[in-house]
């Protein structure tokens, strides 16, 4: 096992060279923690088999190694296991609540297709899942979601991406999301048809991760390990403030290519992972081009996303909705400024580093109706009561939703504090913002 390497911080050894990468700092623990409570998706199981002798790395090494790495070709098995003490999203659930998922009616009948990507990723937030994955350059890649009886695959070829789940005979196509995602972040940053904005590969989700190494982060290289076959150095990434739900994260690096193969993330209250994913087979090589084709087959349902989109856009613009940010049911949002440019309705955050508090305003200035209100029946107050944690302070009062990452302050009077942190560092930050 390859010895213990100091505990390394921004602080001592100067601005890691991913620097050049860094968001804004607010951005980590919600990169972070949103994507585990998301679709944190595409990614694997760690497969052990001993700790191979590699030559010392520093943690910066390490980090500079995934940063260099420009792996665009691989296939293999992946293993993901999320556990956020969630109910599962499957089925009704993630149709449900998704945006355009079955809740959404971007179908012809209303109810959506039940291939879109929107709902049917949802149901990787909880459980345990394995995924065939394959990557040819920007313009093709393909994910499977294997189920005993069933499969579904999401695949990225050229200007195309469809869509297919065998369980119910439906395909989901899309021209525009093919054309922007080999943009941005890789996943149709500019279209509605594919989640936005998470990390689908082992190596983005540790990328998310680095962007917290500032002065509020240590960083160190803990021994090896083999992953799927291939020798890793074990990269320990661990907040040093107090308050934060992220215990550590635990990224397996191939000592070969610097492609991270496993992403562990554990919570600060201990017990198993919230995510556990890494590879259980990976080739390097380049994928038959066969891998990519895809043709519904016969008697499938086929949805076209880009037409149904128009249509509901069209008829949402005709009742004075819009998605422009700024307006919604002719009410108009108070914006601020961020670094970015970008508006995001009253968006505030407290904070910095792993201990990010994202503070806003629910739209009308109200917080949860209550029972006593007449607005909520008796059986679903109960189910709301159930599910979060009375609180009061300077602020007033409110409920604490929580899960093993992401805690979330909803107030009485409609403000909203969520980040990866505890119920008492929520309960502060509305404290002292009042």
């Amino acid at each position: 096992m390859a010895p213990y390497e100091p505990e390394q911080n921004t602080s001592e050894s100067g601005e890691l060279r991913v620097g050049r990468r860094k968001a804004a700092r607010y951005v980590v623990p919600v990169a972070v923690a949103g994507v585990a409570a998301a679709t944190i998706g595409l990614v694997p199981a760690l497969a052990t088999s001993g700790d191979p002798k590699l030559p010392d790395v520093t943690a910066q090494e390490l980090i500079e190694k995934i940063a260099a790495s420009d792996t665009e070709q691989l296939s293999g098995t992946v293993k993901i296991s999320t556990d956020l003490g969630l109910p599962s999203f499957g089925g009704d659930l993630a149709g449900g609540f998704a945006p355009g998922g079955s809740g959404g009616g971007d179908g012809e009948d209303g109810k959506g297709s039940a291939a879109d990507p929107q709902s049917k990723l949802m149901e990787l937030a909880s459980g345990t899942h394995t995924l065939r994955v394959a990557a040819d350059g920007p313009d093709k890649q393909k994910l499977s979601v294997l189920d005993d009886a069933a499969e579904y695959s999401l695949i990225h070829n050229g200007d195309d991406v469809w869509a297919y789940d065998s369980k119910s005979n439906e395909a989901y196509h899309s021209k525009s999301a093919g054309k922007d995602a080999g943009k941005g972040s890789g996943k149709g940053s500019g279209d509605k048809a594919l989640p936005k904005d998470v990390p689908s590969t082992p190596k983005e989700l540790a990328e998310e991760a680095l962007k917290a190494a500032d002065g509020t982060t240590s960083v160190k290289v803990d021994g090896t390990a083999q992953v799927a076959g291939r020798d890793a150095y074990r990269l320990v990434i661990k907040p040093q403030q107090s308050g934060s739900t992220v215990g550590q994260i635990t990224v397996a690096v191939d000592s070969e290519t610097g492609t991270p193969l496993k992403f562990t993330l554990t919570p600060s209250s201990g017990g198993s992972a919230v995510v556990d994913a890494g590879f259980t087979k990976v080739d390097f090589g380049k994928p038959a081009a066969s891998t990519f084709d895809f043709t519904p087959p016969k008697g499938a349902t086929v949805t076209e996303a880009d037409e149904a989109r128009g249509k509901a856009e069209a008829e949402a613009e005709k009742h004075g909705f819009t998605d422009s940010g700024k307006e919604f049911g002719g009410k108009e949002f108070s914006g601020k400024e961020f670094k970015g440019g970008e508006d995001l309705n009253g968006l505030n955050v407290i904070g910095k580093g792993w201990n990010s508090i994202a503070e806003l305003k629910v739209p009308g200035g109200q917080g949860i109706p209550t029972g006593g209100s007449g607005d909520v029946p008796p059986d679903a107050q109960r189910l709301l009561d159930s599910l979060g944690d009375k609180v009061s302070g300077d602020f007033g009062s409110g409920t604490v939703f929580k899960t093993r990452l992401i805690n979330a302050l909803i107030t009485e009077d409609g403000k909203v504090y969520v980040g990866a942190v505890t119920k008492d560092a929520l309960v502060k930050a509305a404290n002292a913002a009042d």
